[in-house]
């Protein structure tokens, strides 16, 4: 049985995907990616989205060089949810940080 994301479960075929560094365990960044997307990432072995605002593929790394080479595609059990473990080169977010995910929301 082959795995594969089932674009079909959203209306605009878009499945979220979680970025994590594979050898910090720390969570990179979430971002979207198509039935295009998706391939391009298996077939070059680094990640490919789809991007919401500029509506075009998007090759990480393409322009600022920070390209992540995936190590590993996990999915979730619905099917509907992947996690590309991957090898960073360079920052994942366009702010420069690490992560994404730098800022905190207190919590009263």
């Amino acid at each position: 049985m082959t795995l594969k994301p089932d674009f079909a479960k959203y209306p605009n075929g878009l499945v979220p995907t979680i970025v994590v560094d594979d050898q910090t365990n720390q969570v990179l960044m979430m971002a979207y990616v198509n039935e295009e997307s998706y391939a391009r990432s298996l077939a070059s072995k680094q990640t490919w989205f789809w991007s919401r605002s500029r509506q075009e593929l998007w090759h990480k790394g393409a322009t600022s060089g920070n390209t992540q080479d995936i190590v590993a595609v996990q999915i979730d059990c619905d099917e509907d949810t992947l996690l590309f473990r991957v090898n960073p080169a360079g920052p994942a977010c366009h702010t420069g940080h690490t992560s994404c995910f730098y800022r905190s929301i207190e919590l009263d």
